[in-house]
């Protein structure tokens, strides 16, 4: 699939994407730092933006935060994140049905909307707005979906803005193994892995439960545990 294809989302007059509404999973990633600097492009129109209920809590964020963004260049989020995860994953040459980007500027985008480079994290406080989390929470909880499967790649701060309330929740971490079977966190690189996770499991057509998540983690050639909400990879 092609950066630069149409995108293929259809919002219903809920507020929700179409393909969202109808599926059971959701692939929920987390932005990067690392981001492409475009210099030439249109500019974000922000109307098209998935979730229109959100276009509010974006246009005064923006206001407060650097309102130079609305001329700024744009570019498909897909080719913006450029961080570890995103390499990992590799969105060009996958299906984004089910797959939306949180964002403590945008709460959260499709890999094909159109979006300017921007610095800005969610453990931020805006004068005039506060903390990011808090702020995005209610909004969040209104726009998102809460149903079927939500696979969550995102780190603390943006799972601090919205969690599911109804939907079945998996989130994925990365642990390495010594010869004595001690485990340690993997930090930086959990990214890395948690990118492979969706990868595999966007590739195989999705999942509808926790199961078969891990199931397709092992097809894959990954060693992973399963329990409690969560997903752990073993290295």
């Amino acid at each position: 699939m092609s950066l630069s294809s149409p995108d293929r989302f259809e919002v219903n007059p809920g507020g929700w994407p179409i393909a969202l509404a109808c599926r059971l999973m959701l692939v929920l990633l987390p932005p990067s730092q690392g981001k492409a600097s475009p210099d030439r492009g249109r500019r974000v129109g922000l109307s098209t933006l998935v979730y229109s209920g959100l276009r509010e809590p974006r246009e005064r964020l923006i206001d407060a935060v650097n309102p130079a963004l609305r001329a700024a260049p744009a570019i498909p989020a897909a080719e913006l994140y450029t961080g570890v995860l995103f390499a990992a994953l590799g969105l060009a040459d996958l299906p984004w049905d089910d797959v939306l980007i949180a964002s403590a500027l945008w709460g959260v985008v499709r890999p094909g909307d159109r979006i300017p480079c921007y610095r800005l994290d969610m453990g931020s406080k805006v004068p005039g707005i506060g903390g990011l989390a808090a702020y995005w929470r209610a909004p969040l909880r209104s726009a998102l979906p809460d149903r079927g499967l939500v696979l969550d790649l995102r780190s603390g701060s943006y799972a601090a803005a919205w969690q599911p309330r109804r939907a079945t929740h998996l989130a994925v971490r990365g642990f390495t193994e010594g010869p004595d079977g001690r485990r340690t966190v993997i930090t930086h690189m959990a990214k890395r892995v948690r990118g492979e996770v969706a990868r595999l499991v966007i590739a195989a057509g999705g999942a509808e439960r926790p199961e078969e998540v891990a199931e397709i983690a092992v097809a894959g050639g990954l060693r992973v545990e399963l329990a409690d909400g969560l997903l752990d990879v073993i290295e």
